[in-house]
């Protein structure tokens, strides 16, 4: 009898083994905060995007808990069909001011909203100029877009108008997709080069604020704000589920953008609406961002402080940027970084290795929070002073 037309899976995870790239789950017990209970052990968390700390506070669980009584648990379908409540209107109306842009598109998930956005807005006949360090989201939306795709170096203005003076005559559109603030990295894209790139080459612009929104910018709105860029015609996506608190996404930009993709982009047109708790918890922490900066000055003064233990302290360790609340240190390999997440873990301290295939090379990846203490900073630094 032949072998099963499965057995190719268990040879694939065996050398996914032995590459040290295996993952698996680790569940957390109790509300998201700076401790966690992780396998019946307290741990200090610095996993969490939970930047502003507001997705444990009680005022987002008193809204989610009344939306619940009020909507029920689901949408129930798609936002052209049954899945539409005003609650989305009024998020959507609270981005839109956050953002400073015309209008807003909330989606059941910042990767939707990636991929929906992307694939509207490209075509086979169009040119997709990529980051090559970009989330996964935005690459996988330009590849659904079926659009020429060309991927330049890492935040590198002078390779990406060297690929936009070779190649963008040759296409209908052009686009240039890139993240904010970099996940894997903690550094902030060059936008006011990338701005004036898209318009000496007529070219869409889409960046993706997940990690920038709440955290940048004097009112929380994100890596536009803080660069002071005035009101520029470009297309930003977002999360709902960092500093925001809940779950979702957004696009965001002018009206007829909007109006555009409600009825052009796939994964908003045919997936049921964000459920009316998430709608209603991000909508009050938007709020709050917008009426509470003490949150966005106390994570600030906490990556600040982290900084500075970590040149006192730690002066060999070069992290790969110090630009945000991501603080990411490589290693040599996939084992080392493995070993330091361990070992801090018997300390009682949570920070994940981040491996390949997930970034080009090995680290561990440190997040802060508005909500760690000075003493939870400190012992990160003990433990990874301890290590050695």
């Amino acid at each position: 009898m032949s072998n099963s037309p499965y057995s190719w899976l268990s040879h694939s995870l065996e050398t996914i083994h032995r590459a040290n790239w295996y993952r698996s789950v680790q569940p957390l017990e109790g509300l998201p905060g700076p401790i966690a209970r992780l396998k019946d052990q307290e741990v200090l968390n610095f996993a969490s995007n939970n930047y502003l700390g507001l997705a444990g506070d009680r005022r987002l669980i008193q809204a989610a808990t009344a939306a619940l009584e009020q909507y029920g648990t689901g949408s129930t379908g798609s936002r052209l069909t049954s899945g539409h409540r005003g609650l989305h209107q009024q998020l959507e109306a609270s981005i839109a001011r956050l953002k400073q842009t015309e209008d807003a598109l909330v989606f059941s998930s910042g990767y939707l909203a990636n991929l929906g956005a992307i694939a509207a807005l490209a075509g086979p006949r169009d040119l997709i100029l990529c980051d090559e360090y970009n989330h996964s989201s935005l690459k996988n939306g330009a590849i659904l877009s079926k659009a020429t795709v060309l991927t330049y170096s890492h935040g590198n203005v002078e390779a990406l108008t060297e690929k936009l003076k070779e190649y963008r005559q040759t296409y209908r559109r052009s686009l240039i997709i890139s993240d904010s603030v970099f996940s894997m990295d903690g550094d902030l894209a060059p936008l006011p080069q990338l701005l004036d790139i898209a318009q000496t080459y007529d070219s869409m612009l889409l960046i993706d604020e997940a990690h920038a929104t709440g955290v940048f910018g004097s009112s929380g709105a994100g890596l536009v704000e803080h660069f002071q860029l005035d009101k520029p015609e470009l297309i930003q996506v977002g999360t709902l589920s960092k500093a925001i608190g809940s779950l979702g996404g957004y696009v965001a930009g002018r009206s007829v953008a909007i109006d555009y993709l409600r009825n052009r982009a796939p994964s908003w047109i045919y997936t049921t609406g964000l459920s009316p708790a998430d709608t209603a918890a991000a909508q009050t922490a938007i709020e709050m961002i917008q009426t509470e900066p003490q949150h966005r000055e106390q994570l600030w003064h906490n990556i600040r402080y982290f900084q500075d233990l970590l040149a006192r302290h730690c002066p060999h360790l070069t992290p790969i940027a110090l630009e945000s609340p991501i603080i990411c240190l490589p290693l040599e390999n996939p084992q080392h970084a493995l070993d330091l997440s361990e070992y801090l873990k018997t300390q009682g301290i949570f920070v994940p290795a981040i491996r390949p295939p997930t970034v080009p090379t090995s680290r561990i990846r440190i997040s802060l929070m508005a909500t760690h203490q000075p003493e939870h900073l400190e012992a990160l630094i003990e433990g990874m002073i301890k290590c050695g």
